[in-house]
């Protein structure tokens, strides 16, 4: 005979496990969803544009992500990492808006400085525009084709520049 000790443990037991089955089923077919996707982006072809941040937002409606405090971006694909005070990826129109302090880095050495920068990703092109009063800062490397630093041809005068 089972004493009401027993009883009172094995019907503990019972309802812990109807509690518990429920979560542990769930996530026996969640769990593989999870870990594909995870897969999924990490796979070969650099595709991912990945964007860390303090807060992210996402508006299914306007298809807009929003990241917002200490932003850094990475986009292997197209060899660029940024970082801004916020991020906005518009998937629809397929652009980046970075805005508050934006640094952008190229591989190869090239880079951008300003309050946003707007990135055309079909068209491979960068928008900035600075803080009132201040300019843009762009650094291009480019390879030196005359190694020996020989002056082939003077470079030609600039003309002066019009005030409006």
């Amino acid at each position: 005979m089972i004493s009401s000790y027993q009883l009172l443990k094995l019907q503990i037991n019972r309802s812990v496990l109807a509690l518990l089955l429920p979560t542990v089923l769930g996530n026996i077919f969640v769990l593989p969803t999870l870990v594909q996707t995870a897969t999924a982006q990490q796979s070969g072809d650099n595709r991912a544009l990945t964007i860390r941040s303090d807060h992210e937002e996402y508006d299914s409606k306007t298809q807009v992500a929003t990241a917002r405090g200490n932003v850094q971006m990475y986009y292997p694909a197209r060899g660029i990492q940024a970082t801004a005070a916020q991020a906005q990826y518009f998937s629809k129109e397929r652009r980046i808006v970075l805005s508050g302090n934006v640094y952008i880095l190229q591989n190869g050495g090239n880079s951008i400085r300003g309050e946003t920068v707007t990135y055309l990703i079909d068209e491979g092109r960068f928008i900035a525009k600075p803080q009132s009063n201040q300019q843009v800062e762009s650094i291009y490397i480019v390879n030196d084709t005359n190694p020996n630093n020989q002056a082939t041809t003077p470079a030609p005068k600039t003309p002066p520049l019009k005030r409006r």
